[in-house]
């Protein structure tokens, strides 16, 4: 999920929190179509290695990306990508 050079995009000189920092980098891949909806993501532990981060900021990630409707998290199952709500306007076109 990080850049192809294994670099890790969390800058720890920015000053914005870590998992803010993640969420928002998830979210961009999101939005460029790299994880289409229904996509799943690798678990909390994998984003953390992944990330070069703690499996709870990864968590907290992933509560965030919840939180703004990027992804739904089932049970005993993953988190997803979620698919975009549609809308009347939308569904008139």
């Amino acid at each position: 999920m990080t850049s192809e050079s294994g670099q890790s995009p969390i800058d720890p000189t920015k000053i914005a929190y870590v998992y803010m920092q993640m969420a928002d980098h998830i979210e961009a891949r999101i939005g460029a179509g790299e994880l289409q909806p229904g996509a799943r993501l690798p678990g909390e532990r994998d984003l953390a290695a992944e990330y070069g981060v703690a499996h709870l900021t990864a968590r907290r990630a992933t509560r965030e990306l919840r939180e703004r409707g990027l992804v739904v998290t089932l049970p005993a199952k993953g988190t997803f990508v979620a698919y975009p709500e549609t809308t009347e306007d939308d569904q008139e076109q």
